[in-house]
């Protein structure tokens, strides 16, 4: 039996990059996925690669509450619960000291921190006791990162959230981790930050290259599974050690 026979997820940032390669290995496993994204068609090319037995899109910016309520009340329409929610939408830009502005702030925070709190919120009464949450972190959340502090400080606030959630969750049977990815290979990485910064720190990790999606993908299938059943409040690094040595 596949590891998420009949499971019902929701991938925030499905469309692309880390919540689709997740969405792809939790349908590969067994799971129906609603993917969650502001682009229609990468989306709609997600659903199509995907299948549409095995998925369904909805449309959306998790920073925006009226979006989030559409997206549960789409779930709780179609398959009336949630037992994964990887709460992964989020952004990214580079701004060094001295050139953070307001606008920058606003928009990391209000995307990175903000979003994620009211997708898990929103989506609390849907879970099932046995149901995993999974947040994506970062490597920056633990290590100073140049021209990236406003990013990082976003990510280290996701760290904290897991360990207060998985407190406020005792006695519920739901748990919270982290999924914190170091370098790798997304649209989002390659535009944002640039692919050949991307590649060098890549090759400056013990593995010595970049990582794949596939590879975060199989890491949230385990935290996603009963495989990580005595898990709660703790975060898992896919980063070639890139923060770990």
């Amino acid at each position: 039996m596949k590891r998420l026979e009949g499971k019902i997820a929701v991938v925030t940032g499905g469309g692309t990059g880390i919540g689709f390669g997740a969405a792809k290995r939790f349908v590969e496993e067994g799971a129906f996925v609603y993917l969650f994204g502001r682009r229609q068609d990468k989306l709609d090319a997600a659903v199509a690669e995907l299948g549409a037995g095995n998925a369904e899109a909805v449309r959306g910016d998790i920073s925006n509450l009226a979006d989030l309520d559409r997206l549960f009340d789409t779930v709780k329409a179609g398959k009336g619960h949630v037992d994964v929610l990887f709460a992964n939408a989020g952004t990214g830009q580079v701004a060094a000291l001295g050139d953070i502005t307001p606008e920058h702030f606003d928009k990391t925070f209000n995307i990175n921190v903000r979003g994620t709190v009211f997708t898990v919120q929103k989506a609390l009464p849907l879970l099932r006791k046995g149901s995993s949450v999974i947040l994506t972190g970062s490597t920056t959340g633990v290590m100073g990162t140049p021209a990236f502090s406003i990013y990082s400080a976003s990510k280290a606030a996701i760290r904290n959230l897991a360990r207060s959630w998985a407190l406020d969750l005792k006695g519920t049977g739901i748990r919270v981790n982290i999924l914190s990815p170091g370098p790798t290979a997304t649209e989002l990485a390659f535009t944002e930050v640039g692919e050949d910064a991307m590649r060098e720190m890549g090759a400056s990790t013990p593995l010595g290259r970049i990582g794949e999606v596939s590879e975060t993908g199989a890491v949230a299938a385990f935290l996603a599974s009963d495989d990580s059943s005595f898990m709660t409040g703790g975060e898992v690094f896919v980063d070639g050690g890139f923060a770990q040595v």
